[in-house]
């Protein structure tokens, strides 16, 4: 049986390398959680999770986690990603969205509200707060940004 999370963390990260694997390994080491193997998950936070900044994981621990992210190889294009918290005023579990494109930190930021208050309408929930993180970066040759919640136990 798999066990619930109970703390989770938002996390940014950018990077430049020569290619877009290299790129992507770059943001997640500016992340802070380049040496985690992430397990890729959908986009519920478990009830009773709560936040720990600065979480601390192990490295090479399997590590649920919610994310967005995008790479360019065009020099000068900006690209962005960005991760937001939805938290239930019921205590019941929250929702996550990422969002990434082509745009500012901004722009990616307001987008991201904009959905997790619409998954919040979707399953009649009622909203407490929202907790939001993005990241952009001008591409120099090729470029990654990454937004994500990690989760641990």
């Amino acid at each position: 049986m798999l066990r619930v999370p109970r703390k989770f963390d938002l996390v940014v990260g950018r990077g430049e390398g020569t290619t877009p694997l290299n790129a992507f390994d770059a943001a997640l080491l500016d992340a802070g959680i380049g040496n985690l193997n992430l397990v890729r998950v959908s986009s519920i936070l478990p009830p009773g999770a709560q936040l720990s900044p600065g979480l601390q994981i192990a490295p090479g621990t399997p590590t649920p986690t919610a994310y967005g992210y995008i790479t360019s190889s065009t020099p000068g294009q900006i690209i962005a990603a960005s991760i937001g918290v939805g938290i239930s005023s019921q205590d019941t579990y929250g929702v996550i969205m990422e969002f990434e494109g082509f745009c500012t930190k901004e722009e990616a930021e307001t987008r991201v509200r904009q959905m997790v208050e619409e998954g919040f309408q979707m399953r009649n929930l009622s909203l407490k707060e929202v907790l939001v993180q993005g990241i952009d970066h001008k591409v120099e040759k090729i470029g990654s940004v990454f937004a994500a919640v990690i989760m641990d136990y």
